[in-house]
């Protein structure tokens, strides 16, 4: 559903006819963040504006423009940048059209069409972690803040008891005994500790459903014969754990995969890394990275729901908070020594 621009956008309107001839420009449904889209239709090309904040000061530094060309000299697919202003806080952006992965998803047929779609997103993702990270002697000389920024323990801690705070305390309005309180934090700084340890490469920090768009070859390139998969909101992008960006596409709070199906798709990326690096994974090991990194991930997402709505009203996102959890307890049943932790999380969930 699109919306007609609003007053005080005027300025959108007149920085894009300085360099195109306009027929109209409508602004499309934002997404969890404070940034805003518009669509410009300009003859038979479409272009999208990104609205932010003023980065006047930070200029091309702005870490998404450092992002985008970082991971697009590394042969990452993501959206092509037209133009920036600075001051007003804009960027022309190609347009991608509408279908992100998510949508796609609901079209599939059956799960050997899932599994297909979702291993070329393993592939792209494989294909970022490896050409886009530290690893990589061509990026030697990358003087990246991304590659500064690590999910260390205090980091991903963090994000375990800024869910408590939001969901349990200021969401659910729980009062949580010491005692519980304890084995949540206890069980949280060892999967923490755990996870902060695990050799890092570059993440995309949110990297789900929503956040791949399937581009048809008719936009944009003619002379691709099929669809395009692209990254968008990658302007976080920091180290992590190979898991990381795994765990938030197969583990999603938006898709629900089957048990069967993540446990393929595992199986896929094992493969196709060991073929690109010539390292030897084990199977087993790999899976305890991944479920840890899920049950991190997972509840950091629940966090993030309930702080929309906390800090800015927005509603939105609750829904999928049944999905995460789930998510969780599956993970957690599968590993008896953090039974306390689950039946804690969980009885201040349910009740």
């Amino acid at each position: 559903m699109f919306e007609p621009l609003m007053q005080g956008e005027e300025d959108i309107t007149s920085w894009v006819k300085s360099s195109k001839v306009v027929d109209s420009i409508t602004k499309l449904p934002g997404d969890a963040s404070a940034r805003k889209y518009y669509r410009v239709v300009c003859g038979e090309q479409t272009f999208i504006v990104m609205r932010m904040e003023s980065f006047e000061q930070q200029g091309q530094s702005l870490p998404f423009l450092i992002m985008q060309q970082h991971l697009k000299q590394n042969g990452v697919k993501v959206p092509e940048i037209y133009d920036v202003d600075p001051k007003n806080g804009l960027i022309l952006l190609e347009d991608l059209g509408d279908d992100t992965l998510l949508r796609c998803l609901q079209d599939v047929s059956n799960a050997d069409v899932e599994r297909h779609l979702y291993e070329r997103v393993l592939s792209d993702l494989i294909d970022l972690q490896l050409n886009s990270s530290p690893r990589n002697p061509a990026n030697a000389g990358a003087d990246l803040e991304a590659f500064r920024l690590k999910f260390d323990q205090e980091k991903l801690f963090w994000e375990m008891t800024n869910t408590i705070e939001h969901f349990y305390e200021k969401h659910l309005k729980r009062q949580i005994r010491d005692a519980d309180r304890k084995i949540m934090l206890d069980g949280f700084s060892e999967i923490c500790g755990f996870l902060a340890g695990l050799p890092t490469v570059l993440a995309h920090r949110d990297f789900h459903s929503r956040n791949i768009m399937v581009v048809s070859p008719a936009v944009g390139h003619p002379s691709v014969t099929a669809n395009r998969l692209v990254m968008i909101d990658f302007q976080d992008a920091r180290l992590g754990p190979v898991t990381y960006d795994l765990a938030s596409i197969l583990k999603d709070s938006y898709y629900q995969l089957e048990e069967d199906q993540v446990s393929h798709l595992l199986d896929y990326y094992v493969a196709r890394w060991e073929a690109l690096t010539g390292e030897r994974l084990s199977r087993a090991q790999f899976q305890y990275e991944f479920d840890m990194m899920s049950v991190q991930r997972n509840f950091k997402a629940i966090g993030s729901f309930a702080s929309f709505l906390n800090r800015r009203g927005d509603a939105t996102y609750l829904k999928y908070i049944g999905n995460t959890f789930e998510n969780i307890r599956r993970t957690l049943l599968k590993y008896p020594k953090y039974s306390r932790l689950r039946e804690a999380l969980f009885h201040y969930y349910y009740f």
